[in-house]
């Protein structure tokens, strides 16, 4: 029962009212439910040295064990017992799902405050990130603050601020507007064509049910994707589960078997409730033929799988299934009955978690790098966490970047013989499946985010892109960062050029980033170049963030 608190009890003094979104799946709700609490505990104290007073606007269920919205419907009925007009805090400690909370805070008045703690074991700064980018999308006026302790003179600055003036100042003078930026006439040349040859010929993009775990900044309007030439083909995951059913079992050993030739390593138990088993696997390649096999029936350039909801109830995780799709190097699909190899030679195109705009980045991504002859692969990564280089081989600060389970191998170091199969939590995924896990290779990358930014009235799509450097940390490093972290899943350690931590989280509005490998640094910056001109050419707003490499600013930045 959600405890309703009056208007009358929330004004007077200098009160603010608390409200902590969670996941829809009750077991992660309780198992992250006590680092959620200690969060609140910290931020109530460093509103009290401010002088004010911070109420809970639901109270925790001793029923269910945890404090957390756990639905829309939910989300609802706080929100009709919370007065519009009172400062608000959105608190998270953990993934959360932004549409238990979006409807209410799109009609709150009053001024909102989203935070997050800096963790990587509880990534609430992921699921903010995804909530700042549902409210950017959604027009909803809001502040950002995060912090690795919430009593720093830093975290109380930034406060007090928004206390006093409900607004928070940073940084984001990393920010380049596109339309300042010089494109060589050659680059510019190139984009024109790519963007005139997608909304000429226009693409399909393969939608398996849309909406994944709340990510409202995951869904692009239609009348914005149409206008960059590519239209939705929705597909339901019950075809995807029917499909994988028809595939026959030596289809999928040939696809295992594949995999095994190709040196990836599974790390198989024997029970099924906990470990990763050889069945779970047969079914994931049996999902990996269905997935291409749809693709081809309708035309699809690329696809998405809503890889949480739904699907997990009846398969194995789809993590193998999504970083096999990305990469060019991967078994051999026919078309049914017949011998013709499908999308022989070339990725096709996944976006995790039906992320619409990692979708359609990851399309311009592909078109650029085969015209520039650059690696076609890519992938997007989860803005997971970020932390000093402890190991002393370097004095960076070094982000965390991880997929919620699968990355294309030819990102790996080792290839494929670098991947590695790991069962998934659990928690999450009762029917288990392997992830396709690796540490990314050292190697100049492009980065970027396509979002929806509705304020002002209009929607409109907008691109921020970057250069960075994917890092090599020793092993005691790297196990350090996988075991804060999700030790199943793929990791990339990145170094953003020219954006500090506290810019990113300040611009950045997703979960997720996408990226991209170049042959070397002036390849990468030709490549970013590349696709800006595509995204300009396509209508997208375009934004470079930070430099082109380290070293000496002056020299580093976007040619203007």
């Amino acid at each position: 029962m959600i405890a309703s608190r009056s208007p009358a009890a929330q004004k007077g003094g200098r009160r603010a009212v608390l409200i902590a979104s969670g996941d829809l799946r009750e077991e992660a709700n309780r198992v992250c439910w006590p680092a959620q609490k200690a969060m609140e505990a910290a931020l109530s104290a460093a509103f009290a040295r401010a002088g004010w007073k911070l109420d809970r606007g639901h109270e925790p269920s001793k029923r269910r064990g945890h404090g957390f919205i756990a639905s829309a419907r939910e989300g609802l009925d706080v929100f009709g017992g919370i007065d519009a007009d009172v400062p608000l805090v959105v608190a998270e400690a953990v993934w959360q799902y932004s549409n238990h909370v979006l409807p209410g805070l799109t009609t709150h008045r009053g001024p909102i405050l989203t935070v997050a703690n800096w963790s990587g074991q509880w990534p609430g700064l992921v699921g903010m990130l995804n909530l700042n980018g549902s409210l950017t999308k959604s027009g909803v006026p809001s502040a950002t603050l995060w912090a690795d302790d919430f009593s720093s003179s830093s975290f109380a600055r930034h406060l007090d601020a928004w206390l006093e003036t409900r607004s928070i100042h940073h940084d984001t003078s990393h920010v380049v507007p596109g339309d300042t930026v010089r494109l060589p006439p050659a680059v510019r040349k190139l984009g024109t064509a790519i963007a005139a040859q997608l909304v000429h010929d226009k693409a399909l993009m393969g939608v398996f049910d849309e909406g994944c775990m709340g990510m409202e900044n995951a869904i692009i309007p239609d009348r914005l994707l149409h206008a960059t030439g590519v239209f939705k083909e929705r597909l339901s995951q019950s075809a995807l589960y029917h499909e994988t059913m028809r595939v026959s079992e030596r289809e999928a050993r040939g696809v295992f078997q594949w995999l095994e030739k190709a040196g990836m390593r599974f790390h198989f138990g024997r029970d099924e409730a906990t470990d990763l088993t050889r069945q779970q696997v047969l079914l994931q390649c049996r999902m990996y033929v269905a997935a291409l096999r749809i693709a081809d029936r309708y035309g699809c350039d690329l696809v998405g799988i809503q890889y949480q909801q739904g699907l997990k109830d009846l398969l194995p995780a789809s993590d193998l299934v999504e970083g096999m799709l990305n990469e060019s190097r991967r078994p051999p699909v026919t078309a049914d009955g017949t011998s013709r190899v499908l999308f022989k030679g070339r990725p096709l195109v996944h976006f995790n978690e039906v992320d619409e705009c990692a979708g359609l980045d990851g399309l311009i991504t592909q078109r650029v790098h085969e015209a520039l002859g650059e690696p076609a692969e890519n992938t997007l990564h989860d803005i997971r966490w970020g932390d000093w280089d402890r190991s002393g081989s370097t004095d960076r600060w070094v982000w965390v970047f991880e997929i919620s389970g699968g990355a294309p191998p030819s990102h790996f170091t080792g290839g494929w013989k670098g991947a590695e199969g790991f069962r998934q939590p659990p928690m999450y995924f009762r029917l288990g499946g392997s992830t396709l896990a690796g540490v990314s290779r050292p190697g100049e990358i492009v980065w970027s985010r396509i979002w929806v930014d509705g304020h002002g009235g209009r929607d409109k799509l907008c691109m921020d892109i970057g250069r960075a450097g994917v890092v090599a940390l020793p092993a005691a490093e790297t196990r350090r960062r996988l075991d804060a972290t999700t030790p199943q899943w793929p990791i990339m350690h990145a170094v953003t050029y020219g954006v500090t931590r506290d810019q990113m989280m300040a611009r950045h509005k997703a979960n997720h980033v996408q990226v991209a490998y170049a042959r070397d640094a002036a390849a990468a910056d030709r490549a970013a170049l590349a696709k800006a001109a595509v995204a300009q050419a396509l209508g997208i707003e375009v934004s470079f963030c930070g430099t082109r490499g380290e070293g000496p600013e002056a020299s580093r930045r976007w040619p203007t």
